[in-house]
């Protein structure tokens, strides 16, 4: 999986308000917000949901976004963050879907073992595929709240300030329920955490 563009400096906060604050008055401006962040927020609905979800959720992100730009406040967080919980709040809507992608990850068998090609990549791919029974169950077990926190960050690569902004929550409730969730998965998968980064340090 690449990690997300490197997106928290404050020129490009500061670049990302300014622009918002002109869509107001010109709309073909938000252009450049869709055309900058589309991409990340596709990819993490299409980890939480899928592609199919993804593709329907990720246009609903920026529809929503556009239609609710003049509540936006720079005074509050950046657009990114923000755009972010627009997205985990249409994730939650859209359970029936995380669960139906849960279920199916949990009914997934090994792949049937198959010759070394030159790249070699049969072992990965077999251990990929066993472990995504547990790791299935192991999310579908967290509570939304914890499950929210630890894909921002996991998947999308939010920083804990950027999760409590996506959230509404305090970045003391992003640590606390980010190290509840990780010990959760780990302890369902053995103690080994082989899909998810560990960003303890």
């Amino acid at each position: 999986m690449t990690a997300p563009p490197e997106v928290d400096d404050p020129p490009r906060q500061a670049d990302d308000a300014s622009v918002m604050s002109e869509s107001l008055r010109r709309p073909e401006r938000f252009a450049i917000l869709y055309d900058r962040y589309f991409e990340e927020i596709y990819r993490y609905l299409a980890a939480r949901l899928g592609s199919e979800a993804a593709d329907d959720l990720a246009a609903e992100t920026f529809l929503i976004a556009f239609r609710k730009r003049h509540t936006y406040d720079a005074g509050l967080g950046a657009v990114r963050p923000w755009l972010y919980g627009i997205a985990t709040k249409l994730v939650a809507g859209h359970r029936r879907g995380v669960t139906r992608m849960l279920a199916a990850f949990r009914r997934a068998r090994p792949a049937d073992p198959v010759e070394a090609g030159p790249e070699d990549r049969v072992p990965s791919r077999v251990d990929a595929a066993s472990v995504r029974g547990p790791l299935a169950g192991a999310l579908a077990a967290l509570s939304p709240g914890d499950r929210d926190v630890l894909l921002l960050v996991a998947v999308a690569g939010l920083s804990y300030e950027e999760v409590a902004e996506s959230l509404g929550i305090p970045p003391g409730t992003v640590g606390s329920r980010l190290n509840r969730a990780r010990k959760r998965v780990r302890a369902a998968l053995g103690d080994v955490n082989p899909m998810i980064g560990d960003a303890d340090g």
